[in-house]
């Protein structure tokens, strides 16, 4: 029975000094594995190359955004303490006040969005993410039939899976990103900031897992890891190549659940996807019924700006047992324009 949350479970933290010797990306680091109780699985997108971090001498939390010519566009609430999280809230928006700026959060949780819309931001429901309890989990049965034939067909196929280091793949991944990109349209873009990279200092942190055919590179999956009340790990970045055999994401991810459930890790995340499970209820008092509105058109006719039918689809097919309603706050009414600039700020415009 898949469960929709739309209250978090509280979670002790532990404090951090946002002020020690450290680098940003360090500091940030430690505020999502200690300050948890957003329960927001797609945290450690917070240590993102390219991501800036605003702090508060003495005070423990970060704020993780990046500027675009309209907007501080962050990601979720700030990571901190109950006792300095309005604190850096507000400080945040006045520090983008002092710019001529305003703040637009987005992948906000439901314990965020709340102490937002006290804070005098519009908020709403811009799709959900999943997760799917591996505990007992098994492909058996009538339901996973065509999931296990794609698997099957692509080992067939001559697929084989492997946890790997990224320095042995680097460049054939590399490579494999400028055969990937293109498939998806002459004007797609490589996204950042709402997904997940891959190398640099925070490598050490995440798992991959590759398929191979005959020895060469046929696709990927980078995991990132999943702190709070659900720990485990987050189906992160994927590619694979476009004129493959198919079941080769689904045969790499069937690998990783395997050592994933011998390692005894309880949840398996499959991460955000805007436009999908909205439902009234979720919505916040307050809530722009016209942005409402928006988010369901682009659901039914917004696949030119994200494919999120195919990317539901695929979650699907595992059985999510939960689902959590995510939500984007903008600082005062709502705006499409401000809407826009979140993906400028990944990179998609």
């Amino acid at each position: 029975m898949t469960e929709t949350v739309t209250e978090p479970v509280t979670r002790a933290v532990t404090r951090t000094d946002p002020t020690s010797p450290e680098s940003s990306a360090q500091a940030a680091l430690r505020a999502i594995q200690g300050f948890t109780d957003a329960e927001n699985p797609s945290s450690f997108l917070a240590v993102n190359e390219g991501n800036a971090y605003f702090t508060l001498p003495g005070r423990p939390g970060v704020v993780v955004y990046r500027p675009t010519s309209r907007n501080l566009v962050q990601l979720g609430g700030p990571f901190a303490p109950a006792e300095s999280y309005r604190e850096l809230l507000t400080a945040f928006v006045d520090f983008a006040g002092r710019q001529g700026k305003t703040v637009v959060a987005v992948q906000v949780q439901a314990a965020d969005a709340a102490i937002y819309a006290d804070h005098g931001f519009t908020v709403n429901q811009i799709g959900s993410s999943y997760a799917v309890d591996l505990a007992g989990f098994t492909l058996a049965g009538t339901r996973f039939m065509q999931l296990r034939n794609k698997i099957s067909r692509a080992l067939r196929n001559g697929l084989t899976v492997i946890e790997a280091d990224l320095d042995d793949w680097h460049d054939e991944m590399r490579a494999l990103d400028r055969v990937w990109l293109p498939s998806k349209g002459e004007n797609a873009r490589q996204l950042e900031y709402l997904v997940g990279q891959y190398g640099g200092p925070m490598q050490e942190h995440r798992r991959l897992f590759v398929g191979l055919v005959e020895g060469s590179l046929a696709g990927y999956i980078s995991y990132s890891p999943v702190y709070g009340s659900r720990p485990g790990w987050m189906h992160d970045l994927s590619r694979r190549l476009p004129d493959n055999s198919p079941g080769i994401m689904e045969a790499i991810n069937k690998a990783a659940i395997d050592v994933l459930q011998s390692e005894g890790v309880r949840w398996l995340h499959f991460g955000f996807t805007p436009f999908t499970t909205l439902r009234d209820d979720l919505e916040l008092p307050g809530a722009s019924t016209a942005f409402t509105w928006f988010m369901h058109f682009l659901w039914e006719h917004g696949a030119a700006v994200y494919p999120a039918a195919t990317q539901l689809a695929y979650k699907e097919k595992w059985a999510q047992s939960v689902i959590l309603p995510e939500y984007v706050a903008f600082q005062g009414p709502a705006s499409i324009a401000d809407f826009v600039h979140i993906f400028r700020a990944a990179g998609a415009l």
